[in-house]
Formats: structure tokens, sequence, C-alpha cells
């Protein structure tokens, strides 16, 4: 088997690893090895929009004091006044790429700017209620059309390729190993720089917005290599997603609670203010554990968020996708609340770096949602996500083209010589199974010491079963992903063992109340370099 080398590899499609393609193509060759199409991932589901600081009214210690609030004060201080400082920046660049966020004339910016949940000024750029979608039709033609970039469709990667797999520590990452999925052949891809931007891992969970693809892979692959996670635990429940049975993660963005949408329960009757005197706008975590409550305490399956005070034209105008696809299931947001549930959206823990996205293993970098900025706290403030994407991306760019590349070392080919092809698929999926639903019941919203140990049992189980049949059988990308989720699991669980208080998006019956002090649960692999 031939290995590929390349001046950078981006492992992931999304926002953060399309605007660094593009901010690198123009000095270095780029591979970007995305497990499906070029377009798919988290980042084209984002709905509300890009938090700024655009307004005149508005500043930059308010967002940053925004933002450390709904982080219960767990924020990193530069990293935070990093992105926020270049929030402006960030979104000056999407502009002149030709992204077309919705104009207000009657704007000081020109564009219309909406608020969210624990947001103290109109500040969220959007593209109508399709935001994501918007910056990915946008940039996807952009990097499909480079000549210096080079797409891997349908790729997983597998791991990654430490100098340590040469006996050379010292050579950081060389690059990594990728299943073609179409045609089941591994390929060394080689790289003096090598870029995880594989989002999330809300598919560890029953219930969650993300797409299929968000399975945690960056986060589990960089653990394995010897780098140190944080704040694992911190898993954003977003509380709105849309209850219905053909309706599969469909979001209920944050901007239709921003624009008066009031939460009620079957009777009509709100609840919110007995929650938080901010209401409806309290940050994401209190508002998913409000709906909690109300539905454990009154047997409800769902609670119902009601916008249908407002102008049926305002509506159809601000969020055409949500009311296109709430009619499509019989639900007509002009007339009738819309049924929501929380679902697991958003994990604000992952890879530490620092503000050049560097992890512990030198050459490997890492941004967005698998990585641990700092920036989200205890709990991520509304829109800052995509904003983190586009500020890492221009820091990572400049760190990796501040280096002369250097010639690819020569690398092991893959070695499939001792397996054998899997005689039962079956146990992949009851394992899957098995795990997002106890993961679901203990490891959820709110959490019981009890409930963690009772996890982490039958986390230690699974492992050992995955990584027997990994070892025995040739790999495929059900159990590339298996295997990463019971690890990114693992990973959770051990952060929230280990967090004796109850802080942010991390709420534990066992101990209520918040410690004076706070203070990042970090992990650190037994083989994990020292630095």
């Amino acid at each position: 088997m031939s290995v590929e080398a390349f001046d950078v590899i981006i492992i992931g499609s999304g926002l953060a690893g399309q605007s660094l393609a593009l901010r690198l193509a123009e000095h270095r060759r780029v591979a970007i090895v995305t497990k499906r199409a070029l377009a798919d991932g988290a980042s084209a589901w984002a709905q509300g929009g890009i938090a700024a600081v655009l307004d005149p009214s508005d500043s930059v210690e308010s967002h940053v004091a925004d933002t450390f609030d709904a982080g219960a004060g767990l924020n990193n201080r530069a990293a935070t006044q990093h992105v926020v400082e270049n929030s402006r920046r960030a979104i000056q660049w999407l502009i002149e790429r030709g992204v077309p966020f919705t104009r207000d004339d009657d704007s000081p910016t020109g564009y219309h700017l909406t608020r969210e949940g624990g947001h103290s000024h109109r500040r969220i750029i959007h593209a109508a209620d399709a935001t994501g979608a918007a910056v990915q039709a946008t940039l996807t033609p952009q990097v499909a059309a480079h000549p210096n970039i080079t797409i891997f469709e349908r790729h997983i990667a597998i791991d990654l390729i430490p100098g340590s797999k040469l006996g050379r520590p010292e050579y950081g990452c060389l690059g990594a190993y990728v299943l073609d999925i179409d045609n089941d052949q591994v390929k060394t891809l080689s790289a003096p720089s090598t870029v995880l931007a594989t989002g999330g891992a809300g598919k560890v969970y029953v219930y969650t917005t993300n797409p299929d693809t968000a399975t945690g892979d960056g986060i589990a692959m960089a653990w394995r290599a010897g780098c140190r996670v944080a704040n694992m635990e911190f898993i954003q429940f977003h509380p709105t997603c849309l209850y219905h049975p053909q309706a599969k993660s469909f979001l209920i963005s944050e901007a239709v609670r921003g624009e008066g949408g009031l939460l009620r329960l079957p009777s009509g009757e709100r609840f919110m203010p007995e929650h938080d005197p901010r209401a409806e706008l309290a940050p994401r975590d209190i508002v998913a554990r409000a709906i909690d409550f109300e539905m454990k305490k009154r047997g409800l399956d769902c609670v119902f968020l009601d916008i249908s005070h407002k102008p049926a034209d305002f509506l159809q105008s601000h969020f055409p996708t949500i009311y296109a696809r709430c009619l499509e299931l019989g639900i007509d947001i002009t007339r009738q609340p819309i049924p929501v549930v929380p679902a697991a959206h958003y994990s604000c823990g992952g890879i530490l770096t620092d503000l050049s996205g560097r992890t512990d293993l030198p050459g490997l970098y890492a941004v967005g949602e698998a990585t641990c900025t700092g920036l989200h706290g205890a709990n991520r403030l509304a829109s800052n996500s995509l904003l983190e994407c586009v500020v890492f991306s221009e820091s990572i760019a400049a760190a990796i083209l501040a280096q002369a590349p250097h010639p690819a070392l020569p690398l092991p080919p893959w070695d499939e010589s001792r397996v054998t092809d899997a005689d039962e698929e079956i146990v992949i999926s009851h394992n899957w199974e098995e795990l997002r639903r106890f993961m679901w019941d203990y490891v959820g919203i709110v959490r019981t010491h009890k409930r963690l140990l009772r996890a982490q049992h039958r986390i230690r189980l699974l492992s050992r079963e995955i990584n027997e049949f990994y070892t025995n059988f040739r790999v495929t990308n059900d159990l590339i992903e298996l295997r990463n989720l019971v690890t990114t699991a693992d990973l959770i669980v051990r952060c929230a063992l280990r967090r004796k208080e109850s802080r942010g998006l991390h709420f534990s019956r066992d101990y209520p109340q918040m410690l004076p002090r706070p203070k990042d649960t970090v992990l650190r692999p037994r083989r994990a370099p020292k630095l």
C-alpha cells in the first residue's frame, strides 16, 4: 500500500476544517479527510448564527462577561478574550468569502442581529435560520475547486501515526491511517502537520441533535496518541429538540426563544419564570434542567415551545427552515406550539490545546468541538461555537505557516496480515445500542455517583469486547466509530466522577453545590509525553 504525502492533513470537513483549509491552501498542499460528503457534518446543521461584537452598543467586555456567566466561571480568560476580540475579523472574513448573512438596512451594521439565551445584547449574525448551511454552501465549492486541496470523501481516520511508532517519539505526529469506506482499503497519509477537526460526540447518547458522524473520533484518536483531554463531563443538552417520531435530531433554534418564544406545559402554563428570573432567555443548561425537571415531575413526554403570538410573516421570514419542517409534520408554528425535548447537543470538553490549536503531540493540532480551548468553560454560550471554529482556524493556520514544511518521513503501511473478516456484525450494533442507552440513563442531564459507577462498569465490559473485536477482525466504519464512542464515553464518565460539585452542565444530586474555586478536570494518558 502506497503512502500519500501532504503538507497538512485535516481530519473533518465542517466549518473549522474548511476555513482552515482555505487559509492554508495558498501556501501548502492540504488533504481533507471526511467520513461522508464534504458538506456533511454538524456545522451545516447550525441554525441560530454566530456571536460577534458588531453593534456599536455592544462591547468585547460584555461578550466576555456573558461567556463567563454561561460557563459558570470555568472559562479560560486568555482564550475567551482571544476569540471575542477576533470575532469581528472572523465575520468579515466570512462576508468576504460570500456568506449571505441576513441584511437589515435599519441596523448600524447593515445586518440583522438577533439575541439568544445568555446574551445581554443582540449580537448573533445569521442567515435566516440556517446559518451553518449557508456558511457551508458558500465555503464548500471554494474548497472543492482549490487546486491545492485534495479531498478524501467517504474516508474515516482509524488512528494517528505518532513518531513513537517508528521508535522516534521526538518526531511527534507524522500522519494518519484512514479507511476508504467504499473500497475497504486502508490508506497511509503522511504530513508534518495534522489537524483534528472532527466535531463532537453526541452519538454517545440516544437522543441528540448531532448528525450520525458525531462519534468522538478526534478525541479518541488524540487520547490514544498520548494527548490530554479536559472537561469531558460538560455535555450540553440543547433544551429544544423537536419531539416527533419522524423528526430525527431536528433542532429548534435558540433564536426562537430569543425572538419571544415561550415554554409551556400541555396545559398552556409557562414554567420557566419559576426556575430562573431570565425565564426562556436563561442559559441552555438551566433551561434544559428545567424542562427535564418538569417532564419527570409530571410524567410528560415533552413540553411545548410557543411562538404563535408572533405575526405569521415574521415567523416565515425569520424561521423558514423550522416553519417548513414543522409544517411537513403537521405542525403550523404560526398557530400551534412546537413539542420539544432536551437532547445531547455539544461537547464543551475535549482535546486540550493552546491558543494556536497545538496539542501535547508535536505536529498535531485540533480545532472546533473536538477541543477544550477554555472558551466554553462549564457551559457553551449560544452561538459561540461557529465563532470558535473561524477564529482558531486563523490561529492554527498562522502557527503552521510559521514553520517551514519538511520532507515526509517513510511510514509503515497498515498491517492487517493477522486479522480476518468479522463473522458476526450484530455484536457491533448491539454494543452500540447498549452504550448509548446506558449513557442516556446514567450520564444524562442529572447525575448521581451511583449512576456514574454503573456506567463505568458497563463501559469496561464493552471496552474489552470491542478491543477484542478490533484486534481480531478487519476494520469497518461501524467498528471504528464504536471503538471511538466507547473511548469517549469512558472519558466523559471519568471526568464526571472526578468533579465533586455541580457546575454548569454537570449537575450531581450527590454534590448539588458549586465549589468556590473553579477547576478544570484534566485527564492524562499513561503514555502521554512529558511537557
